[in-house]
């Protein structure tokens, strides 16, 4: 049972850096089969479909999200501490190229596309990083450390499109230290003093 445990997860594994690299429509199982040097059948055994695979990587990936930001919520009071390390975690990842984009932005960019238990998925991921973004940013204007200029619902909007666009830009260019050129001057605005 180990090994089909680890086989299934080199298998997520790989499919998460294909999808990172090149989307839904830009990976098959062939592409894993060569990575990780398994016939195709051995993944549609652990797989049957190319959507359910990839809708149980869009679950695991949104568990380990949604456990993060709780575990940040826990270990850091501090709202404001808390929007800069969600920040700085996605600066690092891109910078060190661990983790260079979001597979839910990347497959929200094929969205027409995508299979629903995948897209539902998706939506569901941007639903639940938003709720978190809007609390944060609640949390922190009624303890005075940030000034909303909107409803923290529509700012965690505006943030997280931010965020996901600097991903985009720091792709585009070739350039990782475009991410905090982005981002940094939307935190400077949330922690500027009230008018």
């Amino acid at each position: 049972m180990k090994s089909m445990t680890s086989t299934s997860t080199k298998i997520l594994d790989t499919a998460q850096s294909l999808i990172v690299a090149g989307g839904y429509n830009g990976f098959s199982y062939a592409d894993i089969s060569a990575a990780i040097g398994i016939r195709k059948a051995s993944i549609h055994h652990h797989f049957p479909t190319k959507a359910e695979l990839v809708a149980l990587l869009v679950d695991r990936y949104r568990q380990q999200a949604e456990a993060g930001l709780n575990s940040l919520r826990e270990q850091v009071s501090s709202p404001a501490e808390q929007l800069r390390a969600y920040l700085n975690f996605w600066q690092t990842c891109i910078g060190d190229a661990s983790l260079p984009f979001c597979i839910c932005a990347m497959l929200a960019s094929e969205m027409q596309m995508l299979p629903d238990e995948v897209a539902t998925r998706v939506r569901a991921h941007f639903h639940s990083l938003a709720g978190w973004l809007a609390s944060v940013l609640a949390a922190g204007a009624e303890q005075g450390l940030f000034r909303l200029d909107k409803q923290p619902e529509e700012e965690a909007q505006m943030l997280m499109a931010s965020v996901h666009g600097a991903m985009l830009s720091a792709r585009a260019f070739s350039d990782p230290g475009l991410f905090g050129t982005i981002v940094t001057p939307q935190i400077a605005r949330l922690l500027a003093p009230a008018r």
